[in-house]
């Protein structure tokens, strides 16, 4: 399980019960947002020199950080304007309390003269528990800022996304930096949520991590802290047999989809890997794996490769075409109850008959789809994408990776891991057939599903990470030693 107390991540909800918990163990509403507000004047301190400042508050908590940010900010010695979205009088409880400690002007009329000799400007309007779009003059004044190239800071979100989703709201500018509190939010991490919050500072406000098991957060950032525990490491008893032994279904057309997978699930750990394929293709398999077995099928059914129980861990899809075949061979891996990772041609022969595919699962599955072959299996965009990743997760009930820049992992159980360390340079083919075998190769040696989708996900991006620049999907497999040294180490 996740460890709970380093890489949570709280919805703007959670993150209210988490201010409530540390008010009734004694840290007062008032104390906690002026830690807030100085943690984001030290943020600005750390990273630019002394120049105009505008802080635009807005009519809430959120507001009432801005207030104690242009406080301290004054106090250093920088030139400080600061306006407001709505009336003093409309702000209750410590907000009010901080707003009282000003005593500057505060404006109220949201031109861009506000602009005039201003080098950054602190957004302090809304907060990640957005509850409605964000426009008007507010909305207005930042995207001049942004337009005249004046940096942003943002107040715990960029205002107009939302904390939960990552979603914008109406409208949103971008942040050169995010300053948020004790915990992220999945909107940090969630496109395009992730992309508008420039440099992210996590600040601790005096709020205890002894408040986290009773909010019980079932959503987290992918890290190695929450799977390096059960990572499956050999040790001096392992044999290539205890290692697991993965079988990969081959193509007859497109047969480096199914040859990548195979070599991934070899590098990360399988035991032992086999390719069954059809035996017209056996001969170009054969001629390019050297530690990857080859086992020609007289037909395209998979049925004879599964007599051997042995192979603990089927892998279908990458290349396997979406005909009639590579439905009944997925049908038939999931009859015998051994651990699948089903990716890509194995899903969107499924399309408009999806329950069929989930009635037939009975053992550990990890699905691996992109964007748009989860929305052939799982139907349209209804929902956010940590909510369909969730709710996918539970009708299937099987691990869902619901790829992208921001690859969710999601399990039955409704734990999900956002994934942020994926580098631009996977958007090339054959990427995500190297993740399919990756997760093969640490379900084998009996890494559970949802940890093993996690830690495959996130040494798939370290592993490019390494490549840069140039990367192709060959060269993904290569490269994991060096991921796995660095875990190891």
């Amino acid at each position: 399980m996740i460890d709970p107390q380093q890489h949570a991540l709280l919805t703007p909800a959670e993150m209210a019960q988490a201010d409530q918990a540390a008010i009734a163990c004694g840290v007062p509403g008032a104390t906690l947002m002026a830690a807030a507000g100085e943690a984001v004047a030290a943020a600005i301190n750390a990273r630019w020199s002394k120049r105009g400042v505008l802080v635009v508050c807005g009519p809430g908590n959120n507001g009432g950080d801005g207030f104690v940010v242009a406080r301290c900010l004054r106090d250093q010695g920088w030139p400080v304007r600061l306006a407001m979205v709505g009336r003093l009088e409309t702000l209750q409880g410590d907000a009010a309390w901080h707003a009282a400690q000003w005593t500057g002007t505060v404006e109220h009329e949201l031109g861009a003269d506000l602009l005039r000799d201003v080098g950054l400007v602190v957004d302090a309007v809304f907060g990640a528990g957005l509850s409605r779009a964000f426009d008007g003059p507010a909305a207005e004044l930042l995207s001049a800022a942004h337009a005249q190239g004046v940096p942003i800071c943002a107040v715990d979100m960029p205002s107009g996304v939302d904390g939960a989703t990552g979603e914008v709201c109406g409208a949103a500018v971008a942040a050169e930096l995010t300053v948020t509190f004790f915990r992220k939010k999945p909107g940090h991490l969630l496109l395009p949520g992730r992309a508008l919050c420039g440099e992210m500072v996590l600040a601790d406000i005096g709020i205890s991590a002894e408040v986290l098991p009773d909010i019980a957060p079932r959503t987290f950032e992918n890290d190695p802290t929450g799977w390096a525990p059960m990572f499956p490491w050999p040790q001096g008893s392992t044999h290539k047999y205890t290692r697991g032994h993965v079988l990969v279904s081959g193509g007859a057309v497109m047969t480096g989809a199914a040859r990548l997978t195979a070599l991934a699930a070899a590098r990360i750990g399988a035991g032992l890997v086999t390719i069954a394929c059809p035996q017209a293709a056996w001969p170009i398999y054969a001629a390019s794996m050297l530690s990857i077995m080859v086992e020609p099928l007289a037909d395209d059914s998979l049925a004879a490769a599964l007599t051997d129980e042995r192979r603990n861990v089927i892998v279908l899809g990458p290349g396997a075409g979406k005909g009639a075949a590579t439905r009944q061979n997925v049908l038939a891996a999931a009859a015998t109850g051994r651990a699948l990772v089903l990716d890509a041609d194995a899903l969107s022969v499924f399309a408009g008959d999806a329950d069929s595919l989930f009635s037939s699962l009975n053992g550990p599955c990890v699905l691996t789809p992109h964007e748009g072959e989860f929305a052939r299996v799982f139907g349209g965009h209804r929902l956010d994408k940590l909510s369909r990743a969730k709710e996918a997760a539970r009708r299937a009930n099987a691990v869902i990776v619901l790829k992208g820049a921001d690859t969710v992992v999601a399990a039955p159980d409704g734990r999900a891991a956002i994934n942020a360390n994926a580098p631009p340079w996977l958007a090339t083919g054959g990427t995500g057939d190297v993740l399919a075998g990756m997760v093969a190769g640490l379900l084998a040696p009996g890494m559970p599903a949802f940890e093993a989708a996690c830690a495959a996900v996130w040494m798939h991006g370290a592993a490019a990470a390494l490549a840069g620049p140039g990367l192709i999907a060959e060269d993904l497999p290569g490269l994991l030693p060096r991921v796995l040294r660095q875990l190891h180490g």
